[in-house]
């Protein structure tokens, strides 16, 4: 089967009612279906609008290549390249129908893809692995730990085992959990008490949806900075640099993307600067679900509790503004054990990890005619 694959590039319609968007719609619902396979639910897959919207990123270049047979797409890989900061990577989301694994499409698009990649002069490519918590609790299953010493993925998983043979080399392990919305009444006083008493009155909280205060830009552009840096060093670490500037045109993008921001952060009243931040972010298409962004508080401020009484009341918030929110979805390392902590008490629950791999494609430098 694999000998009638056929690898393109995907059109990229002006509008989905185009005559010309049936391929991108199909590469859409491919995505959908590969997602409810793993996770049991959609959730995690993108509405055509959205990716739509998305595809005009300006700090991210993204081309679509799609396996084809006979005509029907049955794979795609997601082609990402960062354009402000990571000039030399591009990530992959590798995507084939259950039905058609097994018959080297995988292989045929990946390889199309690193061709893609190193044509555009990227040479580390980065590709994920998922795997619901169903998958993680046999304990006579071999693991395989990723080079952060932190966290495992079943070494019997298929997906690991194509990482592996197409030379990829697992980095690191970011565990996915999910919170029902909105919270309990009874949990969240208890929560707010627990966090009040600890840190004595010496802050205040603020709100903001989509666009910070002009006089906490630059404050929140640090903290941003702060988050980038707290992130445990992998393949993908450097982040861009924010100041208020950017802040604003990153703002700007988000709302042209149909996307909302729920912002709460906390300010040490005695020095009057802000010393924490969280944020969740609402999607255009499905208000249902819900998505936790960066959490961070400055190092001398931790050990009050910031943290929790950030997150509880920014996901009340999130409550008030978008009561058809339903079930909030986050990543975080196994290494920030405090989060996972907050994380726990707030009720989330682990819904499984993904694996991170990375490949070092060889620069073959320019080509000689």
């Amino acid at each position: 089967m694999a000998n009638d694959v056929r690898i393109e590039q995907l059109w990229i319609p002006d509008s989905l009612d185009a005559p010309d968007a049936a391929d991108f719609l199909a590469a859409i619902e491919v995505g959908r279906r590969v997602r409810m396979q793993t996770w049991g639910t959609d959730d995690l897959a993108y509405a055509p609008q959205e990716k739509l919207l998305e595809m005009a990123d300006p700090y991210e270049r993204q081309v679509i290549l799609v396996a084809k047979i006979d005509g029907v797409i049955v794979g795609t890989a997601d082609i990402a390249l960062p354009l402000v900061d990571n000039l030399d990577l591009a990530e992959f989301t590798l995507d084939i129908l259950p039905e058609f694994r097994r018959q080297g499409v995988g292989r045929q698009l990946l390889a199309a893809a690193e061709h893609f990649a190193r044509d555009e002069g990227r040479h580390t490519i980065l590709i994920d692995t998922n795997h619901p918590g169903s998958t993680l609790t046999d304990p006579e299953a071999e693991q395989l730990v990723p080079g952060s010493g932190v966290g495992f993925v079943p070494l019997g998983s298929r997906d690991v085992e194509f990482a592996r043979h197409t030379g990829y080399t697992l980095q690191h392990i970011e565990q996915f959990s999910s919170c029902a919305l909105p919270l309990d009444t009874k949990l969240v006083a208890d929560l707010e008490a627990e966090a009040e008493e600890a840190n004595a009155g010496r802050y205040r909280l603020h709100h903001w949806t989509d666009r910070c205060p002009d006089q906490w830009l630059e404050a929140v552009a640090a903290l941003e900075n702060q988050a980038g840096e707290d992130e445990v060093p992998g393949p993908d670490a450097q982040e861009m640099v924010f100041d208020g500037g950017i802040l604003r045109e990153a703002e700007e993008v988000t709302i042209a993307q149909g996307r909302r921001t729920v912002v709460t952060a906390v300010e040490h009243i005695a020095s009057g600067t802000l010393v924490g931040l969280t944020t969740i972010s609402v999607l255009a298409l499905r208000p249902d679900v819900v998505f936790q962004d960066d959490t961070v508080v400055l190092q001398e401020h931790r050990g009050n509790k910031l943290g929790l009484l950030i997150k509880v009341a920014n996901m009340e918030r999130l409550s008030e503004q978008f009561p058809d929110a339903r079930v909030l979805y986050t990543w975080n390392a196994p290494e920030n054990r405090y989060l996972l902590k907050v994380n726990q008490q707030l009720g989330f629950t682990t819904a499984g990890v993904t694996g991170l791999w990375q490949k070092e494609l060889p620069n073959f430098g320019p080509a000689v005619s």
